[in-house]
């Protein structure tokens, strides 16, 4: 679970019931949902929700540096609220489905410095990937 109410009321950043929402639905069970996604889950919560409202508020969000924007092979863009804490991601090669993953060990120290080739390394992303339980039991043929 991110903080990212909480994040967004230190920053006195204006909660108008449309943005509320919006926030709400991103700081919920993590799976970086799509823009679309978050609409669908915000109309249930606030019926009279625009989709352009979804989209600025994401949009503002990913500028404050708030949530992360994400795209994996060419699909659709997903945002992640958990900004502020370092992770990885987890990625299903099937469905798009994306979790946080904590390795317990860090890439970045793990690059050996004759492979660095000079560089002051400042960041690293890893990305795992893998069939989510749904698309496994579906690949398998189960229901």
């Amino acid at each position: 679970m991110s903080d990212l109410l909480e994040r967004l009321r230190g920053r006195a950043w204006r909660m108008t019931s449309q943005r509320r929402v919006v926030a709400e639905v991103l700081d919920g069970d993590h799976t970086h949902l799509t823009a679309d996604e978050v609409h669908a889950r915000a109309v249930r919560l606030l019926p009279e929700i625009s989709r352009a409202t979804v989209y600025n508020a994401l949009g503002e969000l990913v500028s404050l540096g708030e949530v992360v924007e994400i795209t994996t092979d060419g699909r659709a863009k997903r945002y992640d609220p958990n900004a502020h804490h370092p992770h990885q991601h987890l990625v299903c090669s099937d469905c798009g489905l994306i979790r946080d993953v904590h390795p317990q060990s860090s890439p970045l120290t793990g690059l050996p410095d004759e492979e660095r080739f000079g560089f002051t390394v400042t960041g690293v992303e890893v990305t795992y990937r893998g069939l989510c339980p749904a698309c496994a039991r579906s690949a398998q043929g189960g229901a």
